[in-house]
């Protein structure tokens, strides 16, 4: 059974609005989603009726884990994107959601606001990545898992409602550290090697180690619920054959959609709402 129809048709239109954008009919009413990653940072622009219309993607590496390593980069490279997608769609971009790994602190929450709002946005809500992925994904009963850059996030779905969150270290940098390791060249070579599709089958079996380990995460926080299904998120769910991986060592159905490392992007744009509990973020 493939679970992934729609998800796929939304991340797909998003693949095409990065190309085309479109100028929306509502340019008062949209909702956007700033995805500040370990390893990239995108908006995501959806029209009033949540439908792809606009977006922008840079690889940096001045966050890490919800953690702002470097402030002004981060600024600067929101500033950038922001403007891109205005120019593009001739209108200014004013609210926005922003996604935090499960368990980030209160001072990191609103580091990450600031960057945001520093670039011009007003953040009117705050969503843990993998509730924003479920937004997209619509699973009812399962666990979706976050692969990001430097953690593995989780959310586990009960009857449609989540009812446990975690995440923890290793992602997609500890896959570059791999490659750079074994090839001997520097992270910024096997960054490239990690996304050149032509190396993934090369490159899959010297990271099944860190599937192995992200499979162990999973297992640790998944022992005291009955879960049928697993499903795959985040820049590092791409990797080949991760999903085999852990199916494979924890022996339940494993599955991923078609560009899986923009789900959370898009979903953090389908929250941007006003948050009545946003105290909880402290802000």
């Amino acid at each position: 059974m493939y679970f992934f129809k729609d998800s796929d048709k939304i991340t797909s239109e998003f693949v095409s609005a990065l190309k085309n954008p479109i100028i929306p009919k509502n340019k008062e009413q949209l909702f956007v989603g700033v995805d500040l990653g370990t390893a990239y940072i995108v908006i995501c622009v959806l029209d009033e009726n949540k439908k792809p219309i606009a977006g922008a993607y840079r690889f940096a590496q001045v966050v890490k884990d919800g953690l702002v390593l470097d402030y002004l980069g981060a600024l600067k490279i929101v500033k950038q994107l922001k403007k891109e997608i205005e120019d593009k769609i001739g209108c200014e971009l004013k609210n926005a959601a922003v996604a935090i790994p499960p368990g980030t602190t209160i001072n990191d929450t609103r580091y990450l606001k600031n960057v945001v709002e520093g670039a011009g946005f007003e953040v009117i809500n705050v969503v843990d990545e993998p509730t924003a992925a479920n937004a997209v994904l619509g699973i009812k009963n399962g666990v979706v898992v976050d692969i990001g850059g430097g953690t593995t996030g989780l959310a586990i779905i009960k009857d449609g409602k989540i009812v446990s969150v975690a995440d923890e270290p290793t992602g997609g940098t500890q896959c570059t550290l791999v490659i750079a390791g074994n090839y001997r060249i520097s992270f910024e070579e096997a960054e490239i090697i990690k996304q050149d599709p032509q190396k993934q089958e090369e490159v899959s079996g010297l990271l099944k180690p860190v599937a192995q380990k992200i499979a162990s995460i999973i297992k640790k926080h998944i022992e005291k619920y009955n879960i049928d299904g697993i499903y795959l998120v985040g820049g590092t769910s791409c990797l080949l054959n991760i999903e085999k991986v852990i199916e494979k060592d924890l022996k339940i159905k494993t599955y991923k959609p078609r560009n899986p490392h923009f789900v959370t992007p898009i979903g953090i744009a389908m929250n941007c709402i006003q948050d009545k509990n946003s105290d909880q973020y402290g802000y």
